[in-house]
């Protein structure tokens, strides 16, 4: 996808999702919500690892080329691609169980968030989604309370998670 701007209109059709479009409002990577600081791009969290390397792979037409540069990609879910290499993540089925899939984002947060970083804005949705972005912030307590400093050994899990809710995991 060459460079988004606002105004244009982004077209998605993907394994997923067709025949949805969204529209450019804000600026890419900017006009954030007050309170709404994640630490890391959507192309930095993919170059890291997340989601087992299984996530946005067939959504290449939707994003920046990019942000597909050195991201740690597999055809199969591969829990080594993973920063720090435990296994991280949920079949879609259970975030649709418990409610976590909402709007016109089938595969959850962190497409909500490639989305909003784009410059999507959604209102109640994009209220819905920092909420839980703000709420997941506790994970990181409790990294603090029980992990030495610069021990990233100590509770990867969590620390994994942190990392795909762009929440800093190296506290």
């Amino acid at each position: 996808m060459a460079d988004i701007r606002i105004g244009d209109t982004v077209a998605v059709d993907d394994r997923m999702q067709r025949g949805y479009a969204y529209e450019i409002v804000a600026a890419p990577g900017g006009d954030f919500q007050p309170g709404f600081e994640p630490a890391f791009t959507p192309a930095e969290m993919l170059a890291m690892g997340v989601f087992e390397g299984k996530y946005i792979n067939d959504c290449r037409a939707e994003f920046p080329a990019q942000w597909y540069d050195g991201a740690k990609l597999a055809d199969a879910p591969d829990p080594g691609l993973n920063y720090f290499g435990v296994k991280s993540r949920q079949p879609l089925s259970v975030w649709r169980d418990k409610g976590w899939i909402m709007g016109p984002d089938p595969r959850g947060w962190f497409q909500w968030y490639c989305r909003y970083y784009l410059g999507r804005r959604l209102g109640e949705i994009d209220d819905r989604q920092i909420k839980r972005w703000r709420a997941f912030r506790r994970h990181a307590a409790q990294v603090r309370a029980n992990c030495d400093p610069g021990d990233w050994t100590c509770r990867p899990r969590q620390r994994q998670g942190l990392l795909q809710w762009s929440h800093d995991p190296f506290i």
